[in-house]
């Protein structure tokens, strides 16, 4: 494992990457805003199952390749970013149709099931593992448990950050009860930026 300093300066940067907006925090501020606080936690632990997907594929080498693979890259980006086009058009749809007084919820499993896939399918997490946790391995040691080990440290800092969005997000949604055409407004707004993010990864390139 990497010295004290090193894993100071692993933690400081894995927590200001949690913190960084992306798709994992816009779903699951937006399934918060939709059905409360059980879907937005349910988002959260499905968001962190699927970073789990890349730390063990990381550690067996499965992402080592999927990067190497211009082939394997691009048909991850483009299932991750048609599946996020696909849920911005569902909350923008369901924002639109929500009727005076009602939130339209997708459901604990739904949420749940729809987080592991967003992160699960998103490359940029694996250009992460693959990129970043490598630079603070000791190679005379286990590479895989340490590399098990960081990815680890990194889904739990993200799964606290997104449970940290669940409470803002239910806080806002609860303010805003007697407004419920306000939380479609907002519940619309993060199928916006779900787009947006879906569409930026379509175009993101291999790194090199």
């Amino acid at each position: 494992m990497t010295s004290g300093t090193g894993l100071a300066v692993f933690l400081a940067a894995a927590l200001v990457i949690a913190l960084t907006p992306g798709p994992g925090i816009f779903y699951v501020g937006a399934g918060t805003l939709a059905g409360g606080r059980a879907e937005g936690m349910a988002s959260s632990l499905g968001t962190g199952l699927g970073g789990l997907v890349h730390i063990i594929a990381g550690a067996v080498g499965l992402s080592a390749l999927v990067m190497a693979s211009a082939d394997a890259f691009t048909a991850l980006k483009v299932a991750g970013a048609l599946y996020l086009v696909w849920l911005g058009i569902k909350a923008l749809h369901e924002g639109r149709a929500e009727a005076p007084g009602a939130v339209n919820a997708t459901g604990v499993r739904r949420a749940f099931r729809d987080g592991v896939l967003v992160e699960a399918t998103n490359p940029k997490t694996a250009v992460f593992f693959i990129a970043f946790i490598p630079q603070f391995i000791d190679a005379s040691g286990s590479v895989a448990l340490q590399f098990v080990a960081l990815g680890l440290v990194s889904v739990v800092l993200n799964t606290l950050a997104d449970v940290g969005v669940v409470f803002l997000a239910e806080r806002a949604r609860n303010a805003l009860a007697a407004h419920p055409g306000a939380i479609a407004r907002m519940r619309q707004g993060s199928g916006a930026v779900m787009l947006a993010l879906g569409a930026t990864l379509l175009f993101a390139r291999k790194p090199a």
